[in-house]
């Protein structure tokens, strides 16, 4: 199972706030047929599943800003494929804080 971050800006707006643009991709997520499981973040989003699946849903996220009057959209991916054992947000935050004793 994968781990990815994903954060997509969209720029040429007119304006900063981006938060009606999050709004607008997180639907996507939402809605999305894939079996995924996300988690919205103040920065970026994290989503868990089959890397074939979230980068469907990824390429259906990237979409939305244009869709909604951008005129430049700029993602950024990055990618966490443990292949050794079963990986997911959760352990990756428990085991974290076991090391920092707050188990």
């Amino acid at each position: 199972m994968a781990i990815v971050e994903v954060t997509i800006t969209p720029l040429g707006t007119g304006t900063p706030s981006v938060s009606q643009y999050v709004a607008d991709v997180h639907k996507v997520l939402e809605e999305a047929p894939e079996p995924v499981h996300f988690q919205l973040t103040a920065m970026s989003t994290i989503i868990e599943g089959d890397l074939k699946d979230i980068m469907a849903v990824i390429m259906r996220m990237h979409e939305v800003p244009f869709d909604k009057g951008a005129l430049r959209v700029s993602t950024l991916i990055r990618i966490d494929d443990r292949r050794d054992k079963p990986a997911s947000i959760e352990q990756k935050v428990k085991s974290v804080n076991e090391k920092l004793g707050h188990a």
